[in-house]
């Protein structure tokens, strides 16, 4: 037999597909050849199938080598196809007979040794597999308990090349992925520990509930650090199908805890204020790869001193804000990730940026304006809520009353109000507030009455606010009424949203 074929998964982005990989053994010169556009890491793949062959005690065949990787339109990137090579290759020269491998995907890189090394975005190769109707996968040892997170899939592990050649022999078994131990979590920060800043906790629990980006502006050490950081303490945790989409970003990108399961909490993203566009969208040779915007997908991406990203930086996240996805394009090909995440804008007022507030300021005018200026108007039109700071007074810094909220009464309130509006849009498919399009909420049965709306529209008549900051303010009310436990907002509720959106309190 000079032919043989079978199973692996590729990556485009987050979406996997499964790609038969072919061999061909022919008479002719010596060579091995590999096509299907595969990337430059996997034209390299040609000299470490043929040491790990060698080094596991195969022969290596002295003829012609044709690799085929189907679909042929579809790019090939990585390392994660040399096992299914080596396999295809051995089964094509006749001493290794492929029928226990029929239908079983096969993923992992060879080390020169014979290793099967661990790869990147096991987890959702495995979930296209089971998509495609894989029902058997073979993975690197490192990498199993992270496949076995994938329901409908029997995982299989291997630590070398020789191992999986005995398997097929009938000589030997294959590895069974380790038991997973609950992983145990970080601490969340408690938003009892923000002194004062009643306003900011407000507002901080309405984008929570409604899945809203929000702005937190004011001098330092007002807490904005702080509130932002407990935002994910509020959120709800991610069910099934966010948890395995949020942990399919994290593997791709390499940054998934090893042996740990499914992410469950709401990720939380913090890139300085040194971060290039790619690191914040995605990007990086041939097919990007996910950027900061897409690993804080279903979670927070808080960008703290936000004035000083750059205005290149800050200008890229209007896409994704608005379409809640990245779509990269690269001369190799287009890659798309999802990218639907709470947005934490935290900034001074000004460069001197004096603890104590604008009165000591010593920036001058149009010092102030050049700075506020860095966040552009299109980019805060994009933010929900709008809220300014004030300093801290003695009395709210060392006050030892109990009086402030713990995460976990607030995360309660949201809960419910999450859960209302997701019974309220089910029929739409939308998820929470901060979802739903303009037009469905100016349209019956969802339209506020105009007495409730009056000031709204005036605002937008005189151009306080934009078209995009109309439909914001409506989605606030909703949310403001949810944590109210109301059925409809009423206009006190469109006056809270019109302050908390424009900031004229």
């Amino acid at each position: 037999m000079s032919y043989a074929k079978v199973l692996c998964v590729g990556l485009v982005g987050v979406t996997g597909h499964l790609v038969e990989v072919e061999a061909d053994l022919a008479a002719g010169l010596p060579a091995v050849i590999i096509s299907g556009l595969p990337d430059t890491t996997l034209h390299e793949a040609r000299d470490r199938v043929r040491a790990a062959v060698v080094n596991s005690g195969q022969s290596w065949p002295n003829r012609r080598i044709t690799v085929n990787l189907l679909p042929a339109t579809l790019p090939k990137i990585g390392s994660g196809f040399d096992l299914a090579i080596a396999t295809a290759l051995l089964g094509g020269t006749g001493e290794l007979p492929l029928a226990p491998v029929d239908g079983v995907a096969l993923l992992g890189e060879l080390g020169l040794d014979g290793t099967v090394r661990p790869v990147r975005g096991i987890l959702p190769m495995v979930a296209a597999a089971a998509r495609s109707g894989v029902t058997q996968v073979v993975v690197p040892t490192t990498n199993a308990a992270e496949a076995a997170a994938v329901p409908g899939v029997r995982v299989r592990a291997v630590d070398t090349l020789h191992r999986l050649i005995a398997y097929i022999r009938g000589e030997g078994p294959l590895l069974d992925p380790p038991a997973t131990a609950p992983a145990a979590e970080p601490a969340v920060p408690d938003l009892a520990d923000v002194s004062g800043q009643a306003l900011g906790k407000r507002a901080l629990e309405i984008a929570a509930a409604g899945g809203h980006h929000i702005a937190l502006l004011g001098p330092p050490g007002a807490g904005k650090t702080m509130l932002a950081e407990r935002l994910p303490g509020l959120l709800p945790p991610l069910d099934d199908d966010a948890a395995l989409e949020v942990s399919a970003l994290h593997s791709i990108a390499g940054v998934l805890p090893p042996g740990g399961p499914l992410l469950r909490r709401p990720p939380f993203q913090a890139p300085h204020h040194s971060a290039t566009v790619a690191s914040l969208v995605g990007g990086g040779t041939g097919l990007a790869r996910p950027g900061a915007v897409s690993l804080a997908h279903h979670g927070v991406l808080f960008l703290d001193e936000a004035a000083e990203f750059t205005t290149r930086a800050l200008e890229s996240l209007r896409q994704p804000l608005e379409k809640g996805r990245v779509l990269i394009t690269r001369s190799r090909g287009v890659t798309e990730y999802p990218a639907r995440c709470q947005l934490v804008l935290a900034a001074n007022p000004c460069p001197c940026a004096k603890p104590a507030g604008d009165q000591y300021c010593e920036c001058p005018p149009t010092v102030r304006r050049r700075y506020r200026s860095r966040l552009s108007g299109p980019l805060l039109d994009r933010v929900d809520l709008q809220v300014t700071l004030p300093p801290l007074r003695a009395a709210e810094l060392t006050s030892t009353a109990a009086t402030s909220e713990t995460s976990s009464s607030v995360a309660a309130r949201v809960a419910t109000a999450r859960a209302a509006a997701a019974r309220r849009w089910s029929g739409h498919g939308w998820r929470c507030n901060a979802m739903v399009p303009g037009p469905a909420l100016r349209q019956p049965p969802w339209r506020l009455p105009a007495t409730h709306t009056a000031e709204l529209r005036h605002r937008l008549d005189v151009g306080a606010i934009s078209a995009r900051g109309y439909d914001r303010v409506l989605r606030l009310a909703w949310s403001i009424a949810d944590l109210d436990e109301r059925p409809r907002p009423d206009g006190a509720d469109v006056g809270e949203a019109i302050q908390l959106r424009t900031g004229d309190l």
